[in-house]
């Protein structure tokens, strides 16, 4: 990536070269990132919050990045995080050695991300070539679109903008120009989604997330009873989404054909179509009041679930025989 001297080479006349392995050939354009921009606070924060949030993902693959720069290049950690993220497994070698083997894995890597992002390659912010060329401004359009995807709840700082140096080669020379360019978007605290009671009680009052979850499964199963169902464990048997349809068309009254779900899903595929399913009825209904990414319900995330049954408990409780005052925080 560019230096300090780079930088100030480009101040000088446009005619000035920079070193042969900088400019970029005859025709074509390079970007790169101001210096100034490398250390604004705001562009080290989300380069922090979105190590964190990779870090956490995969944790228990025991995979730690240490610099969005330098990690993430060779399609490895990305092929990770997009399979959790997503559920979905690629058919693509799990180590690659030579660039040539990790370049191919990368491309699988982002022909997937971008379908599931619906985002055209042509219009797409990153590349292979950018990507497997460390553009660190390239890989966190990508990230950025991922977590804003798959885990909207994620909170990045917003309005994160840096200063581009585009340079171009000309037959009279190098040619540079400066632009901003927008990272995150800006946000309000409208726009934001505020905490919930969920996040209240894993973090005040983590004690009572059993007793609540006990509450919770007694409630399902008193609902499930008639189809001669049974959950013991909230953190796992719902990961699939079938009790989940099943619990739903029960208290919703919704009649759902075995060709809308999968009733024994063997993928991770199937058990994402069947979660977003449910919580796209959630929402048709109005009871989903905190975005919930169905990724999350599939990756056994006890707060995510708790948060679709409990919205489902707030509304039907009266018939399951508990105290029918408004719902709040749980107790």
């Amino acid at each position: 990536m560019e230096t300090e001297s780079l930088y100030n080479l480009l101040q000088l006349p446009k005619q000035v070269d920079l070193p042969a392995e900088e400019a970029p050939p005859q025709g074509e354009k390079k970007k790169y990132l101001s210096p100034t921009s490398r250390k604004d606070p705001k562009f080290e924060e989300l380069q922090k919050v979105l190590m964190e949030w990779i870090n956490g993902m995969l944790l228990p693959e025991h995979i730690v990045v240490r610099s969005l720069e330098e990690d993430m290049f060779d399609g490895l950690i990305l092929h990770h995080l997009f399979q959790k993220l997503a559920a979905l497994k690629l058919e693509v070698e799990e180590i690659a050695l030579t660039a040539a083997s990790q370049r191919r894995k990368l491309a699988v890597v982002l022909e997937a991300a971008n379908r599931s992002l619906q985002v055209e390659e042509t219009q797409a912010k990153w590349s292979v070539d950018t990507i497997f060329n460390k553009d660190l401004l390239a890989t966190l359009h990508l990230l950025v679109a991922l977590a804003t995807r798959f885990q909207p709840s994620l909170q990045l700082p917003p309005s994160v903008q840096v200063e581009v140096i585009t340079i171009e080669s000309t037959k009279s020379g190098l040619k540079s120009e400066k632009s901003v360019e927008q990272i995150t978007e800006g946000s309000t605290d409208k726009d934001r989604p505020s905490k919930d009671v969920f996040d209240e009680l894993f973090k005040l009052a983590p004690e009572k997330v059993d007793a609540v979850k006990e509450a919770i499964v007694n409630f399902v199963n008193q609902k499930l009873e008639r189809l001669g169902l049974s959950v013991q464990s909230l953190d796992t048997q719902f990961a699939d989404g079938v009790i989940l349809l099943l619990l739903i068309g029960q208290l919703e009254g919704f009649f759902l054909h075995l060709k809308e779900f999968h009733l024994t899903p063997s993928s991770p595929a199937e058990m994402l179509h069947n979660v977003t399913l449910a919580l796209e009825l959630l929402k048709d209904e109005g009871l989903l009041s905190y975005p919930v990414s169905p990724e999350d319900i599939v990756n056994k995330d006890a707060k995510s679930t708790l948060r679709v049954l409990y919205s489902l408990f707030c509304k039907h409780k009266l018939n399951a025989g508990v105290d029918g005052s408004p719902c709040g925080a749980p107790s």
